[in-house]
């Protein structure tokens, strides 16, 4: 049976809390409300957690801002396609240009495209089109990732992100 690590599941409650908190500042773009914190904790995620924890944060944080009445049901596809593929270029390149990267592909473009599905069917959106959340989910992902890039940086020069995989490992 595998252990689990207590440490990392705290660390993505309190990343999925802050993802909450985070999106009291969000703004509408064509229909979707972008929440910038949100592609920070992505990030973060990606390079402290990995891909499944970075889901579950996601995840968890879509479910509360949903029943808060903070966010939609386009949080959804969006959070969590930026979380597991930030994970997964991170864990492959092992450099933070890599998390970057894998938010702005899995939020952007991925998460846009899959929420037309969504937009159409749960939310009865019959003006959405394929690529209808791609730019706005765009605008969203490039403003956190800015935020996320210089927050990592520094912690990077610190070497506080040093340190806290280090404990993540533990």
């Amino acid at each position: 049976m595998k252990r689990t690590n207590s440490k990392k599941l705290t660390l993505t409650a309190l990343l999925a809390a802050m993802a909450v908190v985070g999106s009291l500042f969000s703004f509408p773009v064509l229909g979707a409300k972008c929440a910038p914190v949100q592609h920070v904790v992505n990030i973060l995620c990606a390079i402290l957690l990995g891909p499944w924890y970075g889901v579950a944060a996601a995840g968890i944080s879509s479910i509360i801002r949903n029943l808060l009445g903070l966010g939609t049901l386009l949080a959804f596809p969006g959070s969590m396609c930026g979380a597991f593929f930030a994970g997964l270029m991170y864990q492959w390149g092992k450099k933070l240009p890599y998390a970057y990267l894998g938010e702005i592909i899995g939020t952007g473009i991925l998460g846009g495209i899959l929420s037309y599905p969504i937009a159409v069917f749960v939310m009865g959106n019959s003006t959405a089109a394929v690529f209808t959340f791609v730019f706005p989910f765009m605008v969203s992902t490039c403003g956190g990732t800015i935020i996320a890039i210089v927050i990592t940086l520094v912690m990077e020069k610190s070497n506080v992100l040093h340190m806290m995989k280090e404990q993540m490992r533990q």
